[in-house]
């Protein structure tokens, strides 16, 4: 199992109120409050804050499904008809969790940073970026966001926390902090999961989930990079050390994003996905993606970073099998693939089955 040091974790809040204005709150950073909090939910399912109108933050990661994708999409669809992403849409429970983007010296290993290529370091880092994603939400600028952000219904409620005479930078990075307040609160971390109830001792695992739980550990070498263990920060097992892997995925066909205009994609079907080699300017992690916590994990298909597998099943059976299994494409990165954790395991399809069924122990409530 992976050793990990934690080196740094950076509060989710960052930037200061603005004392500007008589009716703003003295707050200092990284203080959050019930009304930023509140504010924050209404920035996240507010859709005119796109252009054209009708895209909000929870477009993409909606409560219905662990705030991913609601309607399963392998990528979701941008503001603009026609256009989509080129990665899936990570559930955004429990990353708050997520450390700051490092390097593990004795591991050889990234660690953090959100997004699957850990470009951002906070969750209000995380925030501003799809508001600016000409694919995502469509803003042309920051002073367009704000304009907006300035009529909505809600911006007395931002005034009295930030403050009335700021800059539209500083806006644009405030309604970010809030944002980042929402997602910290307790419908994102709610660790009320079956499995949370079984280590209580408030529930019993069947026989399968039991087996599942023991082939997670062991045989199927799950819990290399999805540890059981307390995370450092949360102080509850979050599935998931952090790093970066790759673990081979194939180029997934049905991804639309290959088909949109070449102002957006130029390389077309012929598009490969470096990941974190494109963030830390190495191309020793190109093809590497972030380990994404299993919390919640039945609620969230498709999987990958491409959205390649349909359902829990497919992607157990893909770690299992994966090179001796000469039906699968090959990897969209070859070069880095992990072949030292999956793609021989020796699973029985009936443990394929028993690893499933503990995996959905972890949807919480």
């Amino acid at each position: 199992m992976r050793k990990i040091i934690w080196l740094l974790f950076l509060p989710v809040a960052l930037f200061a109120c603005s004392d500007n204005d008589d009716n703003s709150v003295e707050l200092t950073p990284g203080e959050i409050t019930a009304e930023k909090e509140e504010l924050g939910r209404l920035i996240f399912f507010d859709t005119n804050l796109s252009s054209p109108t009708g895209q909000s933050c929870a477009s993409c990661h909606a409560p219905e499904t662990a705030f991913s994708d609601e309607n399963h999409a392998s990528t979701s669809p941008g503001a603009v008809q026609g256009l989509f992403g080129s990665r899936n849409s990570p559930s955004v429970t429990y990353a708050l969790y997520i450390p700051q983007l490092s390097y593990d010296n004795e591991n050889e290993t990234y660690v953090g940073g959100q997004f699957w290529d850990g470009r951002s370091n906070t969750l209000a880092m995380q925030a501003e970026g799809p508001f600016l994603n000409p694919i995502e939400m469509g803003n042309p600028d920051t002073a367009t966001i704000v304009a907006k952000l300035r009529n909505a219904e809600y911006y007395d409620r931002f005034v009295i926390i930030y403050g009335r005479n700021n800059t539209v930078g500083q806006d644009f990075h405030y309604m970010a902090d809030a944002i980042a307040a929402f997602e910290s609160t307790s419908i994102f971390k709610r660790f009320n999961s079956k499995y949370d109830e079984y280590l209580s001792g408030k529930a019993t695992l069947t026989a399968d989930e039991q087996k599942g739980l023991e082939l997670f550990q062991n045989k199927g070498k799950c819990a290399n990079c999805h540890p059981l263990t307390d995370d450092p920060v949360a102080g509850e097992p979050l599935f998931t050390d952090h790093t970066y892997d790759n673990l081979g995925v194939p180029k997934n066909p049905n991804n639309r994003y290959y088909t949109i205009p070449a102002a957006y994609n130029p390389e077309g079907a012929d598009f490969v996905d470096l990941g974190l080699g494109v963030t830390v300017g190495d191309a020793a992690q190109n093809g590497k993606f972030r380990v994404q916590s299993l919390r919640n994990i039945a609620k969230t298909a498709p999987y990958g970073h491409n959205g390649y597998f349909a359902t829990l099943k497919d992607i157990v059976h893909f770690y299992n099998v994966r090179d001796v299994d000469p039906g699968f494409p090959p990897s969209e990165y070859p070069e880095t693939v992990n072949h030292d954790e999956l793609g021989n395991l020796g699973l029985t399809a009936i443990e394929e089955d028993a690893i499933v069924a503990f995996l959905q122990t972890l949807t919480d409530k």
